[in-house]
């Protein structure tokens, strides 16, 4: 990519922001403070352009000015076809530039290609896991939840999950977004760790509040939980 092609995509970023989404962006990542106010589909949407050309040229041209160009080197890794030595070693550079849940979570689900290696993404992984860095170890979380919870994976993601040891909010709230979707899909297996005494107070109430916010779980198991969560509060 020449600079002068450089030039005009930041250009063509600049004229896709919406002042309105800018503010609306802002109070959902207020620590950010690099927003254009460009809408996700629209990062898409020029993510497919970029990898129909020198995809390799701009992913090494590409600087971390504007949040919206994080995001778009993360969308940029999800859709370009590269051999999974190549997509992990991409990926190594590129998570300590992730600040935010926000480019976290959608680069996250963007990176399809791992289900087609997931033995050798979990080996890549598992580190993020234990990292001191916060948005380091949500993306390992983030990770696990999009593309490894089924009956293959199920009891070892239980298992990272339970062994993730962060005082970070957004670590924490990931685990327990994790361990709703665990528990939405594997209740019995996902319900033993959750009274197993293992996971924090913080990490139980996140979750059981995911739980209880979804549509995807029935009155009679919501009601159970809140039920528990009582009795959790009175032995406290």
């Amino acid at each position: 990519m020449t600079p002068q092609d450089y030039e005009a995509l930041q250009a063509r970023l600049r004229s896709l922001a919406d002042p309105a989404y800018q503010a609306f962006q802002q109070k959902l990542v207020p620590d950010v403070t690099n927003l254009l106010g460009v809408r996700v589909p629209a990062l898409r949407q020029l993510a497919r352009e970029l990898v129909r050309g020198d995809w390799r040229g701009y992913l090494e041209a590409a600087r971390h000015d504007t949040y919206e160009e994080t995001m778009l080197q993360g969308l940029v890794l999800g859709c370009a076809r590269m051999e999974q030595n190549e997509l992990f070693a991409r990926l190594a550079a590129f998570v300590p530039h992730i600040d935010n849940w926000a480019v976290c979570d959608v680069t996250c689900g963007g990176l399809r290609a791992v289900g087609k290696c997931r033995e050798q993404a979990a080996g890549f992984l598992t580190p993020y896991l234990s990292a001191p860095r916060e948005f380091d170890v949500r993306f390992g979380v983030v990770m696990l939840m999009d593309h490894f919870i089924d009956e293959a994976y199920i009891d070892r993601v239980l298992e990272w999950l339970a062994g993730v040891r962060h005082e970070g909010y957004y670590v924490k709230m990931g685990v327990a977004w994790a361990l709703s979707v665990c528990f939405i899909k594997f209740p019995r297996r996902t319900a033993v760790l959750l009274e197993s005494g293992r996971l924090d107070e913080q990490t139980l109430r996140m979750a059981a509040q995911k739980l209880l916010d979804s549509n995807r779980v029935g009155a009679e198991v919501k009601a159970e939980i809140r039920t528990r969560r009582a009795d959790r509060k009175k032995s406290q």
